[in-house]
């Protein structure tokens, strides 16, 4: 019988020992980690064949299958981010911020682990990986409840983080893989405020919710990904057409994809038809504002792909080859529209005026905000962390992607000579 304060106790007592845990050792499991992922590829990826083969038959969306396949090419990003964190400095005892008070005593800053870290996510097995390394480089234990639709092969990644650990003489509890899709568990763990010291959900609105509503435990949200890419007055196409087919199509089931493109009406002439027209070609549907649909006529291009927008559309997280297009008056619709739509996630300018990037970097009030480059770069691996935990859309403690840095806290230290205080 499934007993799930066991495991979480099991993790809580680990996680005492990973909080001291040599930076050294840390390295060395984590390459071990990539080493053992590398060789036991065919393994994992019979055990994913089965959730394939599950997904499939429960008729899930083509993209939601490419997000919960273990391709070659996901496994060996998996080998490269671990190798990646392993080489990353370790935040667990960093001293900062260190100043002399009036009285001779140093006061400074040391970063600490937080615990016990519960990560509830959906289909990417290899957030299973990201999630244990990170908690690992940060000190912390992991306790990880994945969707069922990725049971299996989060099952096999469990069995092997495992043990790797035991062949290093630390507890397995390190990361604890709950061995149940039962979705009670859920409501369950997230009364566990004694055992578990932060939740991070990854997941879609209902999964959000449901965590930030049933928690007794801090939650970081790694809300929807609404993400839009501006085309600026002075857009250079020859940028924006790649850039904004790479950010839609390249894998539109990502939080980081774009979901909806805005065009200033100065850069409708130069950007419109050759955008729509990459856009088409890549399979994307397109939902069009009035205004853009006007336009496209005047230009003589019509498609089975465009259809007109619905007010819905905009502000909406397809997780597919679908794209709201909308014509803007100038760089402050632009802006207004993405301050009413976005989630504070990712948005784009594509622009040759340096003024205007940097005014939409500081106008800008989301977690990343990128300039000539595709939103799809708002990702953990690509910004150097190596891996993420999650892309957190809550301000406070941290926004944006979030690596093992992410995953600390602070505590204060003294050093003294004899003070005492008057």
């Amino acid at each position: 019988m499934f007993e799930l304060r066991h495991h979480l106790m099991a993790a809580k007592q680990a996680s005492r020992r990973a909080a001291t845990l040599d930076a050294n050792i840390k390295h060395q499991v984590l390459l071990a980690l990539a080493d053992a992922i590398d060789a036991r590829r065919a393994t994992l990826q019979a055990a994913n064949a089965e959730d394939l083969a599950a997904a499939e038959r429960a008729g899930l969306a083509a993209p939601l299958r490419d997000r919960l396949a273990l391709t070659d090419k996901t496994l060996t990003a998996m080998v490269e981010g671990l190798r990646e964190i392993a080489a990353q400095p370790d935040p667990v005892g960093e001293i900062a911020e260190l100043r002399r008070r009036p009285n001779g005593l140093l006061v400074g800053r040391m970063r600490i682990p937080l615990g016990v870290v519960a990560i509830i996510y959906e289909s990417r097995p290899n957030v299973t990986v990201d999630a244990a390394a990170l908690c690992l480089k940060a000190g912390n234990a992991v306790v990880l409840r994945g969707g069922s639709e990725a049971f299996h092969s989060n099952q096999a990644l469990g069995q092997l983080m495992g043990a790797v650990l035991e062949s290093f003489g630390l507890p397995p509890a390190l990361v604890t893989v709950i061995p149940t899709p039962d979705r009670a568990v859920v409501a369950e763990l997230l009364a566990c405020d004694d055992l578990i010291d932060l939740v991070i959900p990854r997941g879609g609105k209902e999964l959000i919710r449901f965590v930030a509503e049933h928690s007794r435990i801090p939650v970081i949200k790694h809300y929807e990904g609404v993400c839009h890419t501006y085309l600026d007055a002075s857009a250079d196409p020859a940028i924006a057409v790649p850039v904004v087919v790479n950010a839609k199509a390249q894998r539109p089931a990502t939080c980081n994809a774009t979901e909806t493109l805005l065009i200033h009406a100065a850069a409708v002439e130069t950007c419109l038809l050759p955008t729509v027209q990459a856009l088409v070609a890549a399979g994307v549907e397109l939902r069009v504002c009035e205004h853009t649909q006007h336009a496209l006529r005047e230009r003589g291009y019509t498609s089975e792909r465009i259809v007109a927008a619905q007010p819905s559309d905009f502000g909406c997280e397809f997780l597919d080859n679908i794209l709201a297009v909308k014509i803007v008056d100038d760089y402050a619709a632009a802006v207004a529209h993405i301050q009413t739509y976005g989630s504070q996630h990712t948005e784009a300018i594509i622009t040759r005026d340096h003024a205007t990037a940097m005014r939409f970097l500081r106008d800008i009030d989301s977690s990343t905000v990128v300039v000539n480059a595709s939103t799809r770069f708002a990702d953990g691996q690509q910004l150097g962390l190596g891996a993420e935990i999650g892309i957190s859309t809550t301000k406070l403690h941290a926004f944006g992607p979030m690596g093992a840095r992410e995953l600390t806290t602070q505590k204060f230290v003294l050093l003294g000579e004899g003070q005492t205080r008057t």
